[in-house]
C-alpha cells in the first residue's frame, strides 16, 4: 500500500471541519468516497468537499475496490457493525470516539481486528495535538517533580429545549444511540489523556445520577482512578450548572508544582512552581484531527506505530461504564 484512499461512513457534522478536509491535506492520503443514509446529504457533502464518490449504503462503500481504509464517523450505536464489516473486508479502520456503544462491543471490535490481522485505530485525537503532547513531555521531564495526582472538573449548563429539538444534538443524550449522555460524548477524550499520561490502571470506580431530568441519561458523574504508577485521578462532570459556573480544567499536581490546562477550551498550559508561573500558548488548529490522521496514515502505511490502539479504546469504554454506576 503506497497511498491511503479513504472512505468515510457517516459524513455528518464531525467531518465537516474537524476531520474530513484533513484526509486530503495529509501526505499519501486522499478522501475518495463518503456515505450517509440520506443520499442527497451524502451527494451534497461530496460536491462541497470535492469528493469523487458518494454512497447511501455503507456496505457498497466498504466493498469499493478503490477504497483501502475506512473512517467510521457515525454515532456510536453503529460503530461495531461497520467496523466489523470493514475489518472482515480486510480494510483498516479509524473509528470515532467513543469506540462503541458499550464495553462489550468495543471488545468485539478489538478481537475481530486481532483475528483478521487488520489495523484498527480509535479517534482519541487530542493525544496527538501539540498542546497535550507538551503536557506529556513536561511530565516526563519532571517539570513539576514527581506526579502525585490529577483532578478534573468539567461543568456545563444544561442543554436548552431548542438544542434538544435538533437531531444532531438530541442523539448525544439518547442512550440507545450514544451509550449515555454528554459524559459519554465528551469524557472519552479526557479519560484517554489520563491513560496516555499515566499508563496502566490498578482500579477505578465512580457513580452517576440524573439530577435535572431534562433527558433520560445521567447528567452528573464522578470518578476515581488509581494508576499502577501510584498517581491518583479524580474527576467530576456536571451538565446542569448555571452558565456562570461553567468550568473546564485539568490540574496535575506534582511534588514541585502543578500543570493546568483545558481539554476543550483555550489552547494554553499554565505551569506553577514555588516562585514562578509560566504560560505556554498554542495556535488553534484548523482541523483538530489532522495531527492524528497524519499518524494514522503513517501507521496504515507501516511507517509508524499505532497512535491509539484498540486496547486503549476498550480501556476508555471500561472506564465509562465503571464511572456510570447509577444509584
Amino acid at each position: 500500500m503506497e497511498k491511503i484512499n479513504w472512505g468515510i461512513i457517516g459524513c455528518g457534522d464531525v467531518t465537516e471541519v474537524k476531520s474530513g478536509p484533513a484526509f486530503n491535506k495529509v501526505n499519501h492520503s486522499s478522501l475518495i468516497a463518503v456515505m450517509r443514509r440520506d443520499g442527497e446529504k451524502a451527494k451534497d457533502y461530496a460536491k462541497r468537499h470535492h469528493v469523487p464518490k458518494w454512497y447511501d449504503d455503507a456496505y457498497k462503500l466498504i466493498n469499493d475496490p478503490e477504497i483501502n481504509a475506512i473512517y467510521v464517523a457515525t454515532p456510536p450505536s453503529s460503530h461495531e457493525e461497520y467496523t466489523l464489516a470493514a475489518l472482515k473486508a480486510g480494510k483498516p479502520v479509524y473509528v470515532e470516539k467513543p469506540m462503541a456503544l458499550d464495553y462489550s462491543s468495543a471488545v468485539s471490535m478489538k478481537e475481530m481486528a486481532e483475528k483478521m490481522g487488520v489495523k484498527l485505530v480509535v479517534a482519541h485525537y487530542r493525544r496527538m495535538q501539540p498542546l497535550f503532547n507538551r503536557v506529556k513531555q513536561l511530565l516526563a521531564e519532571k517539570a513539576i517533580g514527581e506526579t502525585r495526582f490529577a483532578r478534573m472538573e468539567f461543568l456545563k449548563k444544561p442543554l436548552s429545549k431548542e438544542e434538544l429539538d435538533v437531531p444532531k444534538t438530541s442523539w448525544r443524550v439518547d442512550k440507545a444511540i450514544s451509550g449515555g449522555g454528554l459524559f459519554h460524548d465528551l469524557a472519552p477524550h479526557q479519560l484517554d489523556l489520563m491513560l496516555y499520561y499515566f499508563g496502566d490502571i490498578t482500579s477505578a470506580y465512580g457513580i452517576s445520577y440524573n439530577q435535572a431530568h431534562i433527558y433520560n441519561a445521567d447528567d452528573i458523574v464522578g470518578g476515581n482512578i488509581l494508576f499502577k504508577s501510584g498517581v491518583l485521578f479524580n474527576g467530576l462532570w456536571c451538565f446542569n450548572v448555571g452558565e456562570e459556573q461553567e468550568r473546564d480544567i485539568c490540574e496535575i499536581i506534582g511534588s514541585g508544582g502543578s500543570i493546568q490546562f483545558s481539554v476543550f477550551g483555550d489552547p494554553k498550559i499554565t505551569i506553577q512552581r514555588k516562585d514562578d508561573t509560566e504560560i505556554i500558548s498554542f495556535d488553534s488548529l484548523e482541523h483538530v484531527q489532522q495531527p492524528m490522521i497524519e499518524k494514522v496514515v503513517e501507521y496504515f502505511l507501516d511507517e509508524g506505530p499505532n497512535p491509539c490502539c484498540a486496547a486503549d479504546g476498550v480501556e476508555v469504554m471500561k472506564l465509562l461504564e465503571e464511572f456510570t454506576s447509577s444509584i
